[in-house]
């Protein structure tokens, strides 16, 4: 699993495609916009990891790109894990696919990971510290279920 830094603004899985002029464009959703996670118009850093290749499309493998200053290029498209969701809506749907680190673990004894603005992941079986690969098995507004998938 890739470690993300503490300074991580966003994360999202788009695309990437040819701008027709030799270079390459990602576009940024709409929805990290309307959350404020960026602005646009401003410089960020952008890391590039390559995609989960389970066979899975809701994997939390992340390919991002930039204009040649650093800035990312939005043209109000959706795309990777949530993309259907509004910005204060649930990250995930019931049947995605994610990497999950375990932060803290539960009451009960379930793992707890955080994903997108900090929406929370519960994943019994799970220990702390443990990176492992889920399937979401029930979303709700605040707070979603996922079961452990064998790798």
């Amino acid at each position: 699993m890739v470690e993300i830094t503490e300074s991580l603004t966003c994360l999202f899985t788009a695309e990437l495609e040819a701008d027709g002029e030799g270079g390459y464009v990602v576009s940024v959703p709409k929805r990290e916009i309307e959350h404020g996670a960026v602005t646009a118009g401003e410089t960020y850093r952008v890391a590039v990891i390559e995609r989960d290749r389970r066979g899975t499309d809701g994997g939390t493998g992340t390919r991002t790109s930039s204009d040649s200053d650093g800035s990312p290029r939005s043209n109000g498209g959706s795309a990777g894990p949530g993309a259907g969701h509004t910005a204060s809506g649930p990250p995930v749907e019931e049947g995605e696919v994610r990497d999950v680190t375990i932060e803290t673990l539960g009451d009960k004894g379930d793992g707890i990971a955080k994903i997108e603005r900090g929406y929370v992941v519960i994943v019994p079986d799970a220990g702390l510290g443990d990176e492992v690969t889920v399937e979401i098995t029930s979303v709700r507004e605040n707070v979603s279920f996922a079961s452990v998938l064998d790798d």
